[in-house]
């Protein structure tokens, strides 16, 4: 159902190689819309092989944003996309445009859509050192004094927790601790930022049949190898990119890094990216199998904006 007093918003998701960027472009060019993209490694810049980067011919005009803007020793996380995204947003909808999400990062786009927030926990060491006091009570089996300390510093979590987690104890209380407010009144506020979204959402997650998704994501990491991913990743180590660093535990990336440093050949390299994409690509499906009020968009039956015209 439209609502016209919230803005609107696009997302295309779901798994790689599955044809998101080009459906993307598509819609955006005949509604007016501006791409954001929802992706942890085509944010890095020189990052452009390996990450099946958009390439300035394939945008076809459209503008794309949180592409190649940040360098590869720069962490990049939820929190980090989210301030991005929603800066972004702001000037799309000032243009009188629409914002469409595009990428298979299912927490990104959650984290965007949701309003989720990532509290700014000033007074790091005060918080280290908090959590590393209760972490030592645990180690020393002293349960029944965390589960006390929490009944009088925190009732609302106290009678709401599972009382045999400790791990959930301890966040508890080193929440009231750094915010002097009860993580359970925060889990509530979180929780019905779920239930009414600020924005109108379509929501569309473009699939296809397995082997077929399989068959394709093995012709892409032939086709970047090809290309000259060996050769990018070689560039993108002598500037600093190592397997630590957030840009470098990229898929593609991480592997080719490994064959660098003579740990495994190419071919077993490339067989690994391969398995590895794979795997992301179930957990990709897993994750947006959860998300409610989602379209889901075969594939395998034709054009994907074609289908996704029709709910627009």
């Amino acid at each position: 159902m439209i609502d016209a007093n919230k803005p609107k918003l696009i997302i295309i998701a779901g798994p790689t190689a599955t044809g998101k960027s080009s459906a993307a472009v598509k819609i955006a060019g005949e509604i007016g819309g501006e791409i954001i993209s929802a992706d942890s490694i085509q944010v890095y810049k020189g990052m452009n092989i390996g990450s099946a980067k958009v390439t300035e011919a394939e945008m076809h005009c459209v503008p794309h944003h949180l592409i190649d803007v940040i360098d590869i020793d720069r962490d990049y996380n939820v929190a980090v996309f989210k301030e991005m995204a929603s800066e972004v947003m702001k000037g799309i909808y000032a243009r009188g445009h629409i914002p469409i999400i595009c990428g298979g990062t299912g927490f990104y786009i959650q984290a965007l859509i949701y309003d989720i927030d990532f509290e700014n926990e000033d007074g790091a060491d005060d918080k280290d050192n908090y959590r590393a006091y209760l972490e030592k009570m645990a180690s020393e089996g002293k349960t029944e004094e965390l589960k006390a300390m929490l009944k009088e510093n925190d009732p609302k979590s106290y009678e709401s927790l599972d009382l045999e987690n400790t791990k959930r104890i301890i966040r508890a209380l080193e929440y009231m601790h750094i915010h002097n407010e009860s993580i359970y009144d925060h889990n509530e506020r979180e929780k019905k930022k779920r239930e009414d979204p600020p924005y109108d959402i379509s929501f569309f997650v473009l699939y296809g049949e397995r082997q077929g998704m399989y068959d394709r994501i093995n012709q892409r990491v032939d086709k970047m190898l090809a290309e000259g991913l060996e050769d990018e990743v070689k560039e993108l180590k002598e500037k600093g990119l190592t397997r630590s660093s957030t840009a470098g535990q990229g898929i593609g990336y991480k592997e080719i890094l490994s064959y660098l440093d003579g740990e495994c050949t190419l071919s077993e390299a490339a067989e690994q990216i391969k398995l590895n994409t794979r795997h992301f690509a179930k957990r990709q499906l897993t994750w947006f199998r959860r998300e409610k009020n989602t379209i889901w968009i075969d594939i395998d039956k034709g054009d994907p904006a074609n289908e996704i015209r029709k709910y627009l």
